[in-house]
């Protein structure tokens, strides 16, 4: 017989000290044998939860969170929400490390485990890290981390498409296709990240953080950045805005105004014109002067037919 059907037999005869059908100890006896029936039946799938000290794991290191931008601030919400229920409700799923002093790495619950450091740091000692031990190769940790903090807003864009680019060259062969298969988006969806994550250096370090870059703003660059000279004055304008702590905003409107074409200037005057679709003769006028302008190309009948237009407005009653 299996451990696990020990395991499972041995909690049905821990009460067999009673006997069944009589009192609590029936109705225990009873609802251990329909938990029994269910575990062995394989409809329920039990989880191996444990309760360790923060310090005993560590960030995967290809976790999609920049750990270092984890702050009390950011955090704030979670810790209250530690410290008001008395513990931690929902584990963080970690695998195994094999090491003596930190045996678990965090592949996702990130800010839990911050939330958790900061409460024992902070005169809160009683709290303890809830997790969840899993056996997780490298592509399905990367899977299971994206599934939970896609649509997270307290994750940046920009940590997200940091993550689906090291992703892409590691688990998929520099694949987008199968990559967008694997995460069951859209190729599309999946390419604007990845744009965004190639963003160059300079344009990430013009913005006040990575948690400011969106993947809109990759979306609006990238027509620049495919003409040389374009992509050269950005660069250029990036550097310059590199440290002035910019709101996102701002530091969009100057990398665009970079490169931003000037707007022809109003011709001015009034043309005259006998159809609609000749360009005509037009009248400007400066001081007491008055000059008309007109192509070479029109025609005699056409130039009659805007002067007398002319005339007729210059001397009209």
């Amino acid at each position: 017989m299996s451990k696990k059907h020990d395991a499972v037999f041995d909690d049905v005869l821990s009460d067999l000290d009673q006997p069944a059908g009589q009192g609590r100890g029936g109705a225990r006896f009873l609802s251990r044998q329909t938990r029994v029936s269910d575990r062995l039946s394989g409809e329920v799938e039990e989880k191996t939860l444990r309760w360790i000290d923060p310090a005993e794991a560590r960030m995967w290191e290809r976790h999609n969170r920049a750990y270092d931008l984890l702050s009390e601030d950011n955090c704030r919400d979670l810790i209250d929400g530690i410290r008001s229920q008395g513990r931690q409700e929902f584990p963080a799923i970690v695998r195994r490390t094999g090491e003596a002093e930190t045996p678990y790495e965090v592949i996702c619950g990130a800010r839990r485990h911050f939330a958790v450091s900061w409460l024992r740091a902070n005169n809160y000692p009683q709290f303890r890290y809830l997790i969840e031990v899993r056996d997780l190769t490298d592509e399905e940790a990367f899977r299971l981390a994206d599934i939970e903090n896609r649509d997270r807003e307290d994750i940046s864009d920009y940590e997200r498409a940091r993550d689906y680019l090291s992703a892409l060259e590691q688990y998929y062969g520099s694949s987008q296709k199968e990559m967008a298969a694997r995460l069951e988006v859209s190729p599309t969806w999946l390419s604007r990240y990845l744009q965004l994550a190639r963003l160059p250096s300079e344009i990430v370090a013009a913005f006040p953080s990575i948690r400011d870059l969106r993947e809109l703003h990759a979306r609006q660059l990238k027509p620049h950045l495919g003409r040389p000279a374009e992509a050269e004055a950005i660069l250029a304008e990036a550097r310059a805005l590199a440290g002035r702590g910019l709101e996102a905003n701002a530091v969009m409107a100057r990398l665009r105004g970079a490169v931003a074409r000037p707007k022809p200037k109003a011709q001015g005057g009034t043309v005259y014109r006998r159809a609609r679709e000749e360009s005509g003769v037009r009248a400007r006028r400066k001081g007491t002067m008055t000059t008309l302008e007109f192509a070479d190309t029109m025609s005699r009948a056409a130039l009659e037919a805007a002067f007398k237009q002319y005339l007729d407005d210059r001397f009209k009653p």
